[in-house]
């Protein structure tokens, strides 16, 4: 070994010990007779000193030390004396005379400090990405990451799960997002794909007797990138058979209840609530919300539907909803200007053509609008509102989706600047029972609300020949901190069943035998009854860690536009790797 010891294990029991260190330069200082510098890994640091008027070789190489040159030091640990403590380090106590040093390897002058006071831009960051990686925020997110994939496999190991891999050349499943393929070099004009998830090659597990599976998995889509997205990712995903709903739930709020004990050290209280997707929807307008803050909202369609502004009026009479929020104290903290054109143009993003309000005020409603509002619909809707004076009570008048939309949004910006949470606080909630299909307008036919999979409540077989739309599933989604941080689902285990979904879908038995034969297959050869679900890692990891950017907790991540810098990924290949896969490029001319 090259080192002894660690930069970062080095304390007082030490002195007096001749010890080698290993790392690099975090910061150099020349005090005239001697040369201090700040030796780095990622344990810690560690003050080297080097007493200049010693041997020859030592005193050339130190005062050629410079940012990130990697050096080995021998050395005698010594105290450094009650006024010269470095309380900020945990080896603040020693430094280590050197003796000998031996310069490892000299760096060029990076593109940046490692342990700068500013960052330059994520572009340049992720061009350099190995000396990114040596920030000390990076360095404990990547360690954090380790920890939290430590606790899921303890955690599934003491339930005798088993970890099985799953194949990462697959088949293509053209559902969802798009895949990424692969071309056969062996079979012509063939093409592999990347797993999207190993939905099904799980299934087949539990067909094949494998009754409690997980895996740490890679997954790919070639989708549009969001702050908390990559084009690969990790998932932990799970599966069991001979289970019922309420298994798979316990059994994920164990796994949570192990993460944040490792992540945070703390016992974090289960079971976590549960909500059904009615009810999220009608209390915070989206699937995800986010419970860290108390932030309702209310519908008043049954009060206004006769009032004198139209409106309102007009909105009831069309069968579409007035829902608004109460901003406790937010009439001083939003001005008309605000509100006229900050939270107003944030609603419109989603749809929404206008945004009412009031403030609250001796007991009335306060606003150019309250003239068209008895003195009884005034106080309904404030009693409906929960107002006080001093309240600010904001509408969107629109059909049920815009206003989910727009209201959900303007909740979590008011949230967030209101301040309203603790931004490291951890809270999750289960919804559950979202509806089996959704209707497709513009194509005329129903949708799969998550896949074509999921199992259906017994109670709602019925529905399937008069309202598919009202048929629920045997679906579930963990939401933390207002992200979906897993979705699962019971699965159909009767093929005949099976089928009945792929009707409604207009999946005929031919194409279904086409695009699932494996798997539908699999399921006559006597399937139990079987469930699972699949926790985004690197979204846990990002929450853990007070980021809010997925970038930051992953090595080597992409670009949001699924680039990676410091590999110069994706890139061209020769023409021979083309003419061996039998694929000639056809681009848009501008692109030639």
């Amino acid at each position: 070994m090259l080192r002894t010891k660690t930069c970062g294990e080095l304390n007082s029991a030490h002195v007096g010990q001749t010890v080698t260190l290993a790392g690099w330069v975090d910061k150099y200082r020349d005090h005239g007779g001697v040369v201090f510098i700040d030796l780095r890994d990622r344990y810690g640091i560690t003050q080297v000193s080097f007493k200049l008027d010693t041997a020859s070789e030592i005193q050339e190489i130190a005062q050629e030390l410079r940012h990130e040159d990697v050096v080995q030091v021998t050395g005698e640990v010594v105290s450094r004396g009650e006024g010269n403590i470095n309380p900020k380090l945990s080896t603040g106590e020693i430094e280590l005379l050197a003796k000998t040093v031996v310069l490892l390897n000299k760096s060029r002058t990076p593109p940046f400090e490692p342990r700068g006071e500013t960052l330059p831009n994520e572009e340049l960051r992720l061009q350099h990405r190995y000396v990114d990686l040596r920030r000390p925020a990076l360095q404990r997110n990547m360690i954090l990451r380790h920890k939290l994939t430590k606790a899921v496999r303890d955690y599934f190991d003491n339930l005798d799960f088993l970890e099985i891999e799953t194949p990462i050349l697959g088949r293509s499943t053209p559902e969802g997002a798009r895949d990424y393929l692969v071309p056969s070099r062996v079979h012509e004009g063939s093409f592999y794909a990347l797993p999207q998830s190993p939905q099904l090659f799980k299934q087949i597990l539990m067909v094949a007797g494998y009754d409690r599976y997980f895996q740490i998995a890679r997954c790919f889509r070639d989708e549009d990138l969001r702050a908390d997205r990559q084009p690969e990712f990790t998932q932990i995903d799970i599966e069991m058979a001979f289970v019922e709903y309420d298994d798979i739930l316990d059994t994920v709020d164990g796994l949570v209840k192990a993460m944040v004990k490792s992540a945070r050290g703390i016992d974090f209280p289960t079971p976590l609530p549960r909500y059904t997707h009615a009810e999220v929807m009608e209390k915070y307008g989206t699937d995800k919300p986010d419970l860290r803050f108390d932030l309702p909202i209310a519908n008043i369609s049954d009060l206004v539907g006769d009032s004198d502004f139209g409106v309102f009026k007009n909105t009831v009479e069309a069968g579409n909803f007035v829902r608004g929020l109460c901003i406790k104290g937010g009439a001083d903290k939003y001005s008309r200007r605000i509100l006229d054109n900050d939270l107003k143009g944030l609603v419109g993003e989603y749809g929404a053509k206008g945004l009412a309000y009031f403030k609250v005020t001796d007991g009335k409603l306060d606003s150019s609008i309250a003239k068209f509002f008895n003195d009884e619909q005034q106080q309904a809707i404030i009693a409906r509102m929960q107002g006080e004076n001093g309240d600010l009570l904001v509408f969107v008048a629109d059909t049920w989706k815009v206003s989910c939309a727009a209201l959900a949004a303007l909740r979590n910006f008011v949230g967030k600047d209101q301040q309203l949470y603790d931004p490291k606080a951890i809270s999750c909630l289960w919804v559950v029972d979202f509806p089996l299909f959704t209707w497709n307008a513009e194509e005329n036919r129903w949708d799969a609300e998550h896949h074509p999979f999921c199992a259906v409540r017994p109670e709602d077989e019925g529905y399937f020949q008069t309202d598919p739309g009202k048929i629920r599933a045997q679906s579930y989604d963990l939401v933390c901190n207002g992200y979906e941080a897993a979705s699962g689902s019971i699965r159909i285990h009767d093929p005949a069943i099976q089928q009945r979904v792929f009707d409604l879908l207009n999946i005929t038995p031919d194409e279904a035998e086409r695009r699932f034969g494996f798997l539908l297959n699999a399921l006559r050869y006597g399937a139990p009854p079987h469930g699972g679900i699949a926790l985004g890692l690197d979204r846990w990891v990002m929450l853990f860690a007070g980021c809010d950017n997925i970038r930051d907790v992953i090595a080597f991540p992409k670009t949001q536009r699924a680039s990676d810098l410091m590999l110069g990924a994706p890139s061209e290949v020769d023409a021979r790797q083309l003419r061996d896969l039998h694929i000639k490029l056809d681009l848009p001319e501008e692109n030639a």
